[in-house]
């Protein structure tokens, strides 16, 4: 065998040795992940959570690499980013996409759960929703279980009528409750999240609409020292992922992430049911006023709350709007 020969099949040889190993390595498949919050919150650390499920239960067939939040990309532009296949996945509010998905309010004025919601087939809807719309697959509504509720810098006047005059007061606000806060005659204020405690310390404004859940992760709790009770809304929070790449996936692969997300929407709640009871009695103890309205006046707040959301996308034309109101709303 001439030395040319031999270089030709040591090289063939090499070849297919390399397409072997290529092929091997290429079996798990890597999903390139962000989140709309940055990575210390709560909601990011309870995402990390849904990521450290599909790795471990994807060992050798799929597995996520979170790689960054925020800093990545603007929250309000994940979404098209993951469309356009820069990411793979994504975890964040539907919210933010509202004028070209009116069916996330559906989240926001839910009353159920969304285990309920995925066997009455209101999260079928959900899906049909975002991915002709959004062009995404919806894999998982996530962090449900939880309230919004208004925070004051100080305590707000009741009238006699056991509600709570607002009216006036400057609370920073987003697209979910503005609705809502104007028809108290609550002045929205729009400010990112970032900017808020520098707001709240210097007054600019009066108070700030949050779930309990993240409030001392970010320090408000040292300025918001009333709490306005109930609370009102649901999780609008979804995870959801490229089309293309969902569709190239592998069986295999899509029944873990089906499963996984299932499994996350529980979990994720009864995680933050302990994180609530933990939190609430926490700022409770550490000097926090909850004024909390009843009769009457609870369930005309709680109304008109729940009004705004689904009166919202009534009034959008969208024709799933009765389907939604069925399966996601039971008060």
């Amino acid at each position: 065998m001439t030395r040319l020969n031999r270089f030709l099949r040591s090289a063939a040889i090499a070849g297919v040795l390399s397409g072997l190993a290529f092929g091997a390595a290429a079996e798990e498949v890597t999903l390139r992940a962000i989140s709309a919050f940055p990575k210390p919150l709560y909601f990011s650390q309870s995402f990390q959570n849904f990521v450290d499920m599909v790795n471990e239960r994807g060992k050798g067939v799929i597995r996520i690499d979170y790689i960054g939040g925020p800093e990545m990309f603007p929250p309000n532009q994940q979404v098209d980013a993951v469309r356009r296949g820069v990411v793979d996945m994504q975890y964040g509010p539907a919210t933010y996409y509202l004028g070209k998905m009116p069916e996330a309010d559906a989240w926001v004025g839910m009353t159920v759960s969304a285990a309920e919601a995925r066997e009455n087939g209101g999260f079928a809807i959900m899906q049909k929703a975002f991915s002709e719309k959004l062009n995404v697959e919806l894999l998982a509504h996530a962090d449900t279980g939880f309230n919004f509720h208004i925070y004051t810098l100080k305590e707000p006047k009741k009238l006699e009528d056991g509600s709570l005059d607002l009216d006036g007061l400057k609370i920073r606000s987003q697209p979910i409750y503005k609705g809502f806060f104007e028809g108290m005659g609550i002045i929205p204020v729009s400010v990112p999240v970032p900017d808020v405690y520098t707001g709240l310390e210097r007054g600019t404004f009066d108070g700030s609409g949050w779930p309990i859940l993240a409030i001392k992760d970010l320090s408000w709790d040292k300025f918001l020292r009333f709490r306005i009770d109930p609370g009102f809304f649901n999780s609008d929070l979804a995870v959801v992922m490229n089309t293309a790449k969902w569709e190239g996936l592998s069986e295999e692969a899509k029944t873990i992430l089906t499963e996984v997300s299932a499994e996350y929407e529980k979990s994720s709640t009864a995680a933050i049911e302990a994180t609530i009871e933990a939190t609430d009695k926490q700022v409770r103890d550490e000097g926090m006023t909850v004024i909390t309205l009843e009769g009457a006046a609870r369930e005309k707040f709680l109304d008109a709350a729940y009004d705004s959301a689904w009166n919202r996308m009534k009034e959008s034309g969208t024709p799933n709007y009765e389907e939604l109101r069925k399966d996601y709303y039971s008060r």
